[in-house]
């Protein structure tokens, strides 16, 4: 008889110190990161430069447009990420009838964005900064934050 009850008995404990598992919820809910929508203007003498942007957990969309008094206008889309304070993003616009990509930095300093400059080369199916690391924001051309339209 002892030895019937002793694996009863150890059963019994064993049972009882094991400890259940937490449940995973297999439907969890995920917080939903609202979009913001952001809009800015530079004005410098006859150029204006237009930005609107979509910023929604760390991605960037949205249109940009140069109007420059004495040079080619362009036209288009932004996309792209904002790393800290500052917007990298692919530009493709329209300019003279062609469709080009070109690299495009914007620092964001309190309400207004300034553009980053530097050298840049051919690759990856168009203009891209040769190290992001030496941009230069220093730009006559700030953009400040406007109502959006």
């Amino acid at each position: 008889m002892k030895k019937l009850l002793l694996p009863i008995v150890f059963a019994f404990i064993a049972g009882a110190c094991k400890k259940e598992a937490p449940r995973v919820s297999t439907t969890q809910e995920v917080a939903e990161i609202p979009a913001v929508l952001e809009c800015y203007q530079g004005i410098l003498k006859q150029d204006t430069v237009t930005l609107n942007v979509v910023r929604k957990a760390g991605q960037i969309s949205g249109t940009l447009r140069f109007d420059l008094s004495e040079k080619d206008n362009s036209d288009g889309m932004i996309s792209g990420t904002v790393k800290g304070d500052t917007i990298f993003a692919d530009y493709t616009f329209n300019a003279e009838g062609t469709q080009s990509v070109r690299e495009v930095a914007f620092l964001k300093q309190g309400n207004v964005y300034l553009e980053g400059y530097g050298d840049v080369e051919q690759r990856e199916g168009g203009m891209r900064f040769k190290d992001p690391a030496n941009l230069k924001f220093d730009s006559n051309m700030i953009l400040t934050k406007i109502n959006c339209r």
